[in-house]
């Protein structure tokens, strides 16, 4: 598979899933949960509060990782691990971008000072069951 077939398929994963696991460091230690996820290009996106936790990890430490695509249809699902580094962004655009009436069961609308937008800029994206010849880790 050739570098421009892996990015579709890494897009065509980014573009289907949205919901997926984050890894913050905690302590020394991967914390994971659960997030929502956009992407612009291979910039992920994901709204949280900047009172939690993962807030304060990132502002720590902004080594992440996220999985992201598994269909729970089985061994033969395609999906990315992301490794990159996150930061806080608090751009008014970027949040009129990613609002959702679904994030009103956190947020008081796109305004709420607490809302901010997790960027993650990938430095290594691998594309994990998406055919025999894969794992394959995408040139960034």
């Amino acid at each position: 598979m050739n570098q421009q077939d892996i990015k579709q398929k890494v897009l065509d994963v980014l573009d289907h899933h949205k919901v997926g696991s984050l890894a913050t460091v905690q302590k020394g230690k991967p914390h994971s949960r659960y997030m929502t996820f956009f992407h612009d290009g291979l910039t992920i996106y994901t709204p949280t509060s900047k009172e939690t936790h993962k807030a304060e990890e990132i502002e720590n430490n902004p080594n992440v990782h996220i999985l992201l695509g598994y269909d729970c249809e089985g061994f033969g699902d395609a999906y990315v691990e992301v490794a990159g580094k996150a930061k806080i962004n608090n751009s008014a655009e970027l949040k009129d971008k990613i609002w959702s009436s679904k994030l009103e069961r956190w947020f008081d609308g796109k305004d709420d000072p607490n809302l901010v937008i997790l960027e993650i800029e990938p430095e290594d994206i691998r594309l994990m069951n998406a055919g025999e010849k894969t794992p394959v880790s995408l040139e960034l």
